[in-house]
């Protein structure tokens, strides 16, 4: 009897702790969705783009650690405003008021970066490529990567811009406008030790050679002390705009790619094609199985050609 009292007595309490959750519910949280109207739901979304727009903006850069640090100096703000610190209080209070205007004048040139892109930045499965297209960017990949691997086999310099969405008329001032067609043995010729337009970059616009001898803005970050000035142009260019800047060396034949100013390096013709493939497409998963064929095709003919038992292989 005893043993049944208790259990009765456990089932009345868990049936009025589920009525008390119920009527929490009820309360505080159907009455609050009640109040949501549709455009809430907008706001929210167009928050949650805008914070991931800046987190992945900030991510690689500078003000990614000034990000952290703001976010402390918040943290002590609220903390001080909680215990009623006043001193400190006071001195975070003008330290906001004159850090805004000091973080717009250091780091102007990632936040003209970032306001550069926000309008430029497609969105992915609103613009497709038709068949053609496609073919035309795997054709000039193959182009600027035959160049790029003659030009490291002799070790001659080379800088070659790919302007995407950011336009990037202002580096067009001090160079020389030429529109070409892309081809393998002009950008090889541009770039000959002594030319004149050797020292400058290169240009590419609409899958044309469109200036060369430019002259791009140089990085402020803190590189190897083995990467000249080239590396420096290609990493600066790359911060402040989303082309695609390709780096032959001088001194050691190696190629790399300075994309959202980070640097890859140690390319070949095969893997720098790839990338160029997979940079320059929306949607570029049928393009990398045509990079794929033709690489394969290319490899086959240069077996063929060099006769049984001769394997060149890949540099990696």
């Amino acid at each position: 009897m005893a043993v049944f009292c208790a259990g009765t007595a456990f089932f009345e309490k868990l049936v009025s702790f589920f009525k008390t959750a119920a009527e929490f519910c009820n309360s505080y949280i159907i009455d609050a969705l009640r109040g949501v109207k549709f455009t809430d739901f907008i706001d929210i979304l167009i928050l949650a783009a805008l914070l991931f727009y800046i987190y992945r903006f900030i991510r690689n850069r500078r003000a990614g650690r000034l990000a952290i640090g703001l976010l402390f100096v918040v943290a002590v703000m609220l903390l001080s405003i909680a215990l009623n610190l006043k001193a400190l209080k006071f001195v975070l209070q003008n330290f906001y008021q004159v850090g805004m205007i000091a973080i717009i004048v250091i780091f102007q040139s990632d936040l003209r970066a970032a306001l550069e892109r926000f309008g430029t930045t497609p969105i992915k499965g609103l613009k497709s490529l038709n068949a053609g297209e496609m073919k035309k960017i795997v054709e000039m990949a193959d182009v600027l990567s035959e160049a790029a691997d003659a030009l490291a086999r002799t070790r001659t310099g080379a800088l070659i811009a790919i302007e995407r969405n950011t336009k990037l008329g202002e580096y067009l001032g001090q160079g020389v406008i030429l529109n070409a067609e892309m081809s393998s043995p002009l950008l090889r010729n541009i770039f000959v030790n002594k030319a004149p337009l050797h020292d400058g970059a290169v240009i590419i616009r609409d899958r044309r050679i469109y200036a060369a001898g430019c002259y791009l803005p140089l990085s402020g970050k803190d590189v190897n002390k083995d990467l000249g000035t080239r590396h420096r142009a290609a990493l600066g260019l790359s911060e402040v705009s989303d082309a695609v800047v390709i780096v032959v060396s001088e001194e050691t034949g190696t190629i790399s790619i300075a994309v959202d100013g980070e640097l890859e390096r140690n390319f070949n013709y095969a893997t720098l094609k790839q990338r160029l493939v997979g940079y320059l497409v929306p949607d570029e998963g049928p393009v990398r199985k045509i990079s794929r064929r033709a690489a394969r095709a290319k490899k086959r003919a240069e077996k063929k050609k060099n006769g049984p038992g001769r394997d060149d292989g890949e540099d990696c």
